[in-house]
């Protein structure tokens, strides 16, 4: 079965190429992601990693670890990483789960329990394993964005999801479509008109169950 919202990811431990970590301890008291590929030396998976080494510093900002997992051992994951870093043009620091035995694709969902990795296989054998999962400090999945191997990740839209997610986390609010940060918010239904304003201030009623405020400034 696969991973839901609000699911706690399980406390595996893991061998990457920085070594065994355990991910419930790699978590720690911070929010984290994990982006998961079918194969290594495979183009679009090449771009998407090189995306993440050079959002090192927006990762920073957010307090936001990376890590990623590919279906290919800990010697494939340091070679590939030189051709991550060559099509990036920085040093990707991220931990590479070796997932070769399908620990992580399996419990996470992404391959089913009898999947196994053929002779001469293709990333075509894995091609589930294309996932990002947004993970909060309490271990919970907050989101998941699955892709196929022929559309490459947008890390806009995946840096847009982490602001609103931190945004929202704990709060009785919720962002409208397309929303960016700095913008306005959506108050919960679950305040009345009173207790919105005392919380969040001027509110602009747009319908009864569609109340926008000012974004709350961070905790």
């Amino acid at each position: 079965m696969s991973l839901r919202i609000n699911d706690i990811i399980p406390d595996l431990t893991v061998e990457t190429d920085h070594g065994v970590l355990g991910l419930h301890d790699w978590v720690g008291d911070s929010w984290a992601i994990l982006f998961s590929h079918p194969k290594d030396f495979t183009p679009v998976c090449t771009t998407e990693f090189g995306a993440v080494a050079q959002l090192s510093d927006e990762w920073a900002k957010r307090g936001v670890k990376v890590m990623g997992v590919s279906v290919d051992g800990v010697e494939d994951h340091k070679g590939w990483k030189k051709d991550i870093e060559k099509v990036a043009g920085t040093s990707a620091g991220f931990p590479i789960v070796a997932d070769i035995g399908l620990h992580v694709s399996k419990a996470f969902g992404m391959l089913p329990a009898d999947a196994y990795l053929p002779d001469g296989r293709t990333p075509a054998d894995s091609a589930t394993v294309r996932s990002v999962y947004i993970i909060s400090p309490d271990k919970k999945v907050q989101l998941v964005m699955t892709y196929p191997m022929t559309v490459g990740r947008n890390f806009a839209e995946i840096l847009r999801a982490v602001d609103a997610l931190q945004t929202t986390y704990g709060n009785p609010i919720a962002t409208p479509a397309n929303w960016a940060l700095g913008q306005d918010v959506i108050v919960a239904v679950a305040l009345n008109d009173d207790q919105a304003r005392e919380r969040y201030g001027e509110l602009d009623v747009v319908l009864p169950y569609l109340r926008k405020a000012k974004m709350p400034s961070p905790q």
